[in-house]
């Protein structure tokens, strides 16, 4: 001993120590464990027998141990069962976990007192086996409950065994667990099922309290008191007792969901016991859990679904051409051929170019030819969404996220989750929104609003911008990483004054739309003037204005006749050979050469094949679109060398 710490002699102290010695002897034979504690020095100064045999060391072993080491799962309950100590006459505490090197954890219920006068500062403690004592308990309710003499009980258990041997046959041949308790809550018999669910014998369970074996503590772990016992209910009432919610407890400690029924035994009117039927439910609470995790799964899908079709409906009103690009120039020639090389890729694609251009069919044609074709393309309009609607609107919220939140919302990102997200007019989305953009395009995560789990998807993005975003780069108008996250690919869409050789097939496409849309009975046709006024115009809303002017003709038009009004202050100004511009009548548009009349002629005749995919005359050929006779076409085509077969599917 320490006795420069402890202030005592070492006479005292070997004394002391000697006293504690033959208290701990004392109590050799004990059914349970005693031993001494010094709490200041944190030493366990004797051991019993019953204690290193309960505890599963050596004395040698258990004195060596600290207290806090012994105790170091419950360090709290011990402080303050040691504070009651030394200021009171004790404390029971009713569990504690004691750690040791070979048997792991150990349950045990412990009285602690100090030991001696007032000034000592020692304690005893003595340790139960908690699961001795919970059958200890159990069986003393159940007497408190159920009181009979012997002659009662030999008759119980006569009237038990007469039942199990008369039912043997039916008992081994059963599925469920089956087994007997008398009115004292002892078990009486137990089927092979039953042993085979619980782990345990007959032999070692008849005569022990059923309810301490099998049905201690609740799901939770909570103890479960006997007099709450469905089982034993049935002494009381008389009826039976049918539970689906609870579980067994297993030879190795494990669990297991049950139902079971209990049904009440009499003999001559009185209750004798009770015979229970299990069942193990958790391959059917698998299968619950399972299809209800399946029906949540249905149900999101089924939001997404209708989700995603309001919106495709939505799209569908705007009249887009989704399925080809118009044209044969080399601008449009250039755009089809980055779009062969990007699609089947997951590159980022940023596309420039006017309001008007086809931004948006350029990237509908990425989308459908990428291997996400069968999963929906998201258009975002950047420009109409409010800066305190950013986050709602990309990401989703929670029902209550903020006032107006009656219900939850799937975001863009969510609702394009596996396919594509186009992202128009990007170039107008607010600095202080473009960050939280970038960081789900760099870890494509994102939290809806009002929640804390994270979504994680996979999405494609394709943007947008009729801006220069370079300049906006250099305003700080416009985060330079972003547009790198975003520029992977750039596409430009040229301008429609740039390719004026693709007018004459947008033109007749347009026309057509027109028609079948306003319900014209008399189809009006593009001449050969119509086609050369609609080239020399400089269209500065491009396809976009040039499909209205067609439109706007085709309402006004009487006789098949089309008549362009096209404003004269959006015409070029047409320079003389010194460069100055002309006025009056010389402004008016030269007459073209024949030549250039041909090319016209060529290139319409070219188109309308296309379009009938090779067929010359008859419904749906290429006269019925040219509006004109199947022998004349015959003869330009032969004319101008063309050979229909070149446009057949």
């Amino acid at each position: 001993m320490r006795n420069d710490e402890t202030g005592h002699a070492d006479g005292d102290v070997t004394g002391q120590e000697s006293e504690h010695l033959a208290a701990t002897a004392a109590f050799a034979d004990a059914e349970f464990g005693v031993i001494v504690v010094d709490p200041f020095d944190d030493r366990i100064l004797a051991a019993s027998r019953p204690a290193t045999a309960l505890i599963g060391v050596s004395e040698a072993e258990l004195l060596g141990m600290s207290v806090r080491g012994l105790f170091r799962t419950a360090i709290a309950d011990l402080f303050t069962m040691t504070l009651a100590c030394l200021d009171g006459p004790g404390q029971w505490q009713s569990e504690f976990e004691l750690l040791t090197p070979n048997r792991g954890p150990v349950l045990v219920e412990c009285h602690a007192s100090r030991s001696g006068p007032e000034d000592a500062r020692r304690i005893v403690m003595a340790l139960f086996d908690a699961r001795k004592m919970r059958r200890r308990h159990a069986r003393a309710e159940l007497a408190a409950m159920y009181r009979g003499d012997a002659a009662t009980i030999r008759e119980t258990d006569r009237l038990f065994r007469d039942l199990e041997r008369g039912n043997r046959l039916i008992l081994n041949a059963a599925g469920e667990g089956i087994y007997g308790v008398n009115r004292f809550g002892q078990t009486t018999f137990l089927n092979p099922a039953g042993e085979r669910m619980l782990g345990w014998k007959a032999e070692e369970i008849v005569g022990q309290v059923a309810h301490d074996i099998m049905h201690h503590s609740q799901n939770c772990g909570d103890p479960y008191p006997i007099e709450d016992c469905p089982i034993y209910a049935a002494f009381k009432d008389g009826a039976v007792h049918e539970v689906r919610d609870e579980v067994f407890w297993r030879k190795d400690g494990t669990s297991f969901p049950v139902e079971y029924t209990s049904t009440p035994i009499e003999d001559e009117g009185k209750p004798v016991g009770a015979v229970v039927v299990f069942r193990d439910i958790s391959k059917r609470r698998e299968q619950d859990n399972a299809l209800k995790t399946a029906l949540e799964e249905v149900q999101k899908l089924r939001a997404r679904l209708e989700m995603e079709k309001a919106y495709l409906l939505d799209e569908l009103g705007e009249h887009h051409n989704r399925h080809e690009i118009v044209g044969s120039s080399p601008a449009i020639a250039h755009v089809v051929q980055q779009i062969d090389l990007v699609a089947p890729t997951e590159a980022t694609v940023l596309i420039t170019g006017e309001s008007g251009t086809g931004k948006e069919l350029i990237a509908r044609a990425i989308h459908n030819a990428s291997p996400r074709r069968n999963r929906p393309l998201i258009r975002v309009n950047c420009a109409a969404i409010p800066a305190e609607l950013f986050e709602s609107e990309f990401f989703g919220h929670v029902r209550g996220a903020f006032t107006g939140a009656v219900s939850a919302r799937a975001g863009r990102f969510e609702l394009a989750d596996g396919g594509t997200l186009f992202l128009d007019e990007v170039g107008e989305l607010p600095l202080e929104q473009q960050g939280k953009l970038l960081r789900v395009l760099q870890e494509g995560q994102f939290e809806r609003v009002g929640d804390n789990k994270t979504m994680n998807v996979d999405v494609r993005v394709i943007a947008a911008t009729n801006r220069e975003l370079r300049n906006a780069i250099m305003e700080q108008r416009f985060r330079e990483d972003l547009y790198f996250r975003l520029a992977v690919f750039p596409i430009h869409s040229a301008p429609l004054r740039e390719r004026p050789e693709d007018i004459p097939p947008l033109a007749s496409v347009f026309l057509e739309r027109a028609v079948a849309r306003l319900n014209r009975t008399i189809a009006p046709r593009l001449s050969v003037a119509n086609i050369e006024q609609l080239q020399t115009y400089h269209w500065p809303g491009n396809i976009r204005e040039l499909e209205n002017v067609i439109e706007r003709a085709v309402i006004v038009s009487q006789d098949g006749r089309l008549h362009f009004d096209l404003p004269a202050s959006r015409r070029p100004a047409q320079r003389d050979g010194r460069g100055e511009a002309l006025s009056g009548e010389a402004a008016q548009p030269q007459i073209s050469k024949r030549s250039d009349i041909h090319k016209l002629e060529s290139d319409a005749i070219v188109s309308a094949l296309k379009r009938s995919m090779g067929k010359v005359s008859g419904p749906g050929g290429a006269a019925e679109h040219l509006d004109m006779k199947a022998t004349t076409l015959y003869a330009r085509i032969k004319r101008f060398g063309i050979d229909p077969r070149d446009y057949k599917g």
